[in-house]
């Protein structure tokens, strides 16, 4: 009988793809310390790690999902970059598997400390790979100007970062906010960014639309959603990224319907010591559309 953690919602039963169900079955959580000014809280993180003790010299791997989403996107990559470093994943404060039922506020600030927490509770305390996808992408921007001693390379997966506040800010509070997030939970709407994320429309699964809806079972996720809108999102990012000192990897597929494609060479010209690398066949998600050639440019071991 296959079992997974009891944190995550029944429909994860429905899950077919060994890939998925293994994934899945390896989410933990643990309660990592926040420190805002001169508040503290915790909260109950989702994660997996894979750790690599034979190869401690090179930097782990940390990996920061898109907006709405949870860690499951990274279920075709991690164990791809887990054959040569230790590599995590964590479910950003407001999204996933994290637990969101005592925070009353939910901001860019709050994810960033989360991040933090850990950084130093779970992965060492070591200098990083920081990877972000998407909304991700721009989480780690943000952790990486604030924190640049800790991000040994940067990469960034058709990344966020160059938007101003998300155009759904302004419906986030009641009762809008509710129309808001039963719009975004309809399994056609749903449907409808999936088939636009892939290239190649084959990747629409069932498995791949439970993934990528699993989460939305989680207690409070319309509220948590809500919250992280409402703050504007990484909307002041754009007129710093130019700051970022790391090594940066930008991956971008040719064919992203979700951000296009211009940012791409925008992230290039503006972050000095970048190098971007474009996917052929591939839409939004080359972490899922095409991880084999990801997870080689992430490691260093493809020239591009």
């Amino acid at each position: 009988m296959t079992t997974f953690p009891d944190f995550l919602p029944q429909d994860v039963n429905l899950l077919t793809d060994t890939i998925s169900i293994e994934f899945a079955q390896s989410i933990q959580r643990i309660v990592i310390p926040l420190t805002i000014g001169d508040r503290n809280f915790t909260v109950d993180t989702a994660f997996v790690r894979t750790i690599k003790a034979e190869n401690q010299s090179e930097p782990p791997i940390l990996l920061l999902h898109g907006f709405d989403s949870s860690m499951l996107e990274f279920r075709r990559l991690l164990p791809k970059l887990a054959v040569n470093r230790s590599v995590f994943a964590l479910d950003l404060l407001g999204f996933g598997f994290t637990d969101r039922t005592r925070i009353e506020v939910i901001t860019p600030e709050i994810i960033k400390a989360q991040i933090y927490g850990f950084w130093q509770t779970v992965m060492g305390r070591q200098p990083m790979t920081l990877v972000g996808a998407s909304m991700g992408g721009a989480a780690a921007l943000d952790f990486a100007l604030t924190y640049p001693e800790l991000v040994k390379q940067l990469v960034l997966l058709d990344s966020a970062g160059f938007a101003k506040a998300p155009v759904l800010a302004k419906y986030m509070t009641p009762p809008l906010s509710d129309w808001a997030t039963n719009f975004l939970r309809s399994p056609k709407v749903r449907r409808g960014v999936s088939l636009r994320a892939y290239a190649d429309p084959a990747f629409v699964t069932a498995d791949a639309e439970c993934c990528a809806a699993l989460h939305l079972q989680m207690p409070n996720w319309s509220e948590g959603l809500a919250m992280f809108t409402r703050s504007g999102g990484y909307g002041f990012l754009s007129d710093r990224i130019s700051e970022i000192s790391a090594p940066t990897q930008i991956i971008w597929g040719r064919q992203d319907r979700i951000l296009g494609t211009k940012d791409a060479t925008r992230f290039e010209r503006t972050i000095v010591n970048s190098t971007l690398y474009w996917l052929d066949d591939c839409g939004h998600v080359p972490h899922l559309e095409k991880p084999e050639k990801t997870a080689r440019i992430i490691l260093n071991s493809d020239p591009g």
